[in-house]
């Protein structure tokens, strides 16, 4: 897509470092430079704001990943292209079935009635929970990552959804501050919410979760 609308040497190309690399690489193998734009703390996708203070007479593009079901707010992103004349592109996730979006948002309003400890995701935007990411409260890395050990301990399959940020990876590392990003890959831990899951698996994942939150020290 870079390359048919003409981004190559000389370009710079606006990306979030929250998430995979292939973005910032796709940006490289067309010739272009990444520069990396910090994310907003509720939807994980580019803040526009954070886009525009990025915005150089170099850039010729902005890529728009939209994150865990919850999209970005690409009408704020697309309104400052037109005004700066830069290209916007979207990268969407994966379709999910309008029944099982249904089951996802009934099991992500159940837990977000009864976690306690971590941060819950908030629901607006359209929100399909293509993951359901918490935040861990407590004082970085180390926390988050005691907390998910304990809870797979007690047989919930959580995971990190993102370890390292992309401007902290070789091959793209920058001396730049990007604090949202590195907060969110410090805090957040993805919970099953499959459209599978039952009822007793949901009440495991709120049992594991509770007794280990009252243990942390809250953030918000």
């Amino acid at each position: 897509m870079l390359k048919s609308a003409g981004v190559g040497n000389g370009d710079e190309v606006v990306v979030p470092a929250f998430g995979n690399i292939e973005v910032a690489e796709a940006v490289t193998l067309a010739g272009a430079m990444p520069v990396f734009a910090d994310i907003d703390p509720a939807t994980y996708c580019l803040d526009p704001a954070a886009v525009e203070a990025a915005v150089t007479p170099h850039t010729a593009a902005i890529v728009v990943v939209h994150r865990f079901g919850r999209p970005a707010d690409i009408a704020r992103l697309h309104e400052l292209g037109q005004r700066h004349g830069v290209l916007v592109l979207e990268q969407g996730e994966s379709e999910t079935p309008y029944g099982e979006v249904a089951q996802r948002r009934e099991r992500a309003a159940y837990l977000d009635r009864r976690l306690r400890g971590v941060r819950t995701p908030e629901s607006g935007g359209g929100h399909t929970y293509q993951q359901y990411v918490v935040r861990v409260p407590g004082n970085g890395r180390p926390d988050r990552d005691a907390f998910a050990r304990a809870v797979r301990a007690k047989g919930v399959a959580c995971r990190v959804p993102v370890k390292t940020p992309v401007h902290r990876m070789p091959g793209f590392r920058r001396d730049i501050a990007l604090p949202e990003t590195e907060r969110a890959a410090d805090e957040t831990l993805s919970l099953p919410i499959d459209a599978a899951l039952t009822r007793r698996e949901m009440n495991r994942i709120v049992s594991a979760c509770n007794a280990l939150g009252g243990l942390l020290q809250p953030a918000f």
